[in-house]
């Protein structure tokens, strides 16, 4: 988890140390650039420990995809139904949020 985390929020470009090529395959595929959330399988009632919530255009998860495989063994996506749930949860939190936000502000 700590490792994902790490990835998901890391961004080269605002790492003055880093050195990355602006134009690598690893460039195109920053996370902290897109919409992640992790999400824990037992509070969705899924069997997995916890599962990443990615909002990103479709050319996106090609190269995620290649660079999870790559740094994470045991990652793999989720199979439809899975995702599914997934989705419609963090749906629902952001639909609570605009409300609960909309309240404090009339």
């Amino acid at each position: 988890m700590e490792q994902l985390k790490k990835v998901v929020s890391y961004d080269p470009f605002t790492d003055t140390g880093a050195t990355l090529d602006k134009n690598s395959p690893e460039a195109k595929v920053i996370f902290a650039r897109q919409e992640c959330e992790i999400r824990f399988g037992v509070a969705l009632g899924l069997k997995g420990d916890f599962y990443l919530y990615i909002n990103a255009e479709a050319g996106f998860f090609k190269g995620a995809e290649e660079r999870f495989a790559k740094e994470f063994k045991t990652v793999k996506r989720a199979d439809a139904a899975d995702e599914k749930k997934v989705i419609v949860s963090v749906g629902e939190d952001k639909t609570r949020a605009a409300t609960g936000f909309g309240s404090i502000f009339g």
